[in-house]
C-alpha cells in the first residue's frame, strides 16, 4: 500500500555501513519505523540522511505492508524547514532530549492527530522564540495530557502534590506526596501556554528539581519508562547558562 502522510522524526539509527532505521510519528498511521537502504551513501537521491534529524517535520510517501516489519520510504520533503532548532546549541540539545523522551513514551501504532498537532505546534514555537529555559518543563507537562495523566488542578492552593494520584492535597497520605519549593515552582506551569514561560523565574537548582520531579512523575505513570540518556547532556548545558 502506498501512503502519504506528514511525520515527525523521533530517531535515526545507523544500521550496517550505509542504512538507517528511522522511527517517525506519523499523522495518519501513528508510530512507524522505516528502513532506508544505502541512504548514508546517497547524496543526490530523493531520500537523504539530512532529512531525518530529530523532530524534523516531513511529508513522506511510503510503502506500508503492515506485516510487522520495517516499512520503506519512497519520497520525502520538508513540510516546515526549521530556522534554529538544529543550529543553535541550546535548542538542538532540547530537541534531542524531547525526541528521546517521545520515543520512550509513545508506543502506539494508532493515529493521534491531537498529539501530532501538539508536537507540531510546540516545535514551531520553539523554533521561533528565545527565552526557552523553561520550555522542556512545560512541554513535558502538556504532554502528560495526551498520555493520560495530567495533574488534576482544581486545588492548586494545597500544600502537597500526590504524584501517584496526580492531585493536590492538604495532607501527606503516602510517600508519593511531595511538598516544598519545587512544588511551588511546578504549580507555576499548570494552565499556562508557551508564551508565558519567560515570566517564570527559576534558579538553576529549582529548574533541575522540577524537571527531575516531573520525570519521576512519568516513571510512576508509564510502564517501562526509563530516563533518557540525553538528560545528562541537557543538565550539563543548562548548568552553564
Amino acid at each position: 500500500m502506498i501512503i502519504t502522510t506528514r511525520a515527525l522524526v523521533f530517531s535515526a539509527l545507523k544500521y550496517s555501513e550505509a542504512d538507517l532505521i528511522v522511527t517517525c510519528f506519523t499523522e495518519d498511521y501513528g508510530l512507524q519505523s522505516y528502513m532506508l537502504p544505502n541512504v548514508l551513501k546517497s547524496k543526490k537521491g530523493k531520500v537523504r540522511a539530512s532529512h531525518f534529524l530529530p523532530l524534523t517535520h516531513l511529508e513522506i510517501v511510503g510503502t506500508h505492508k503492515n506485516k510487522g516489519t520495517l516499512e520503506r520510504i519512497r519520497d520525502v520533503k520538508l513540510v516546515q524547514p526549521y530556522k534554529t532548532l538544529h543550529t543553535e546549541v541550546v535548542k538542538s540539545s532540547l530537541v534531542m532530549f524531547i525526541a528521546e523522551m517521545l520515543k520512550i513514551c509513545i508506543k502506539e501504532e494508532e493515529p493521534n492527530k491531537n498529539l501530532f498537532e501538539y508536537l507540531e505546534h510546540a516545535m514551531l514555537w520553539l523554533d521561533a522564540h528565545e527565552g526557552i529555559a523553561n520550555f522542556h518543563i512545560l512541554f513535558l507537562l502538556k504532554l502528560t495530557a495526551h498520555l493520560g495523566f495530567y495533574p488534576e488542578a482544581s486545588h492548586l492552593e494545597l500544600r502537597y502534590f500526590n504524584m501517584l494520584d496526580g492531585t493536590f492535597q492538604d495532607l501527606k497520605t503516602n510517600d508519593y506526596c511531595k511538598e516544598g519549593s519545587k512544588i511551588d515552582a511546578f504549580k507555576q506551569f499548570i494552565g499556562i501556554n508557551f508564551d508565558a514561560i519567560a515570566e517564570i523565574k527559576l534558579t538553576k537548582t529549582e529548574r533541575s528539581e522540577v524537571l527531575l520531579m516531573l520525570l519521576n512523575y512519568y516513571q510512576i505513570h508509564l510502564q517501562g519508562y526509563k530516563n533518557p540518556r540525553s538528560l545528562v547532556v541537557l543538565n550539563q548545558l543548562f548548568n552553564k547558562l
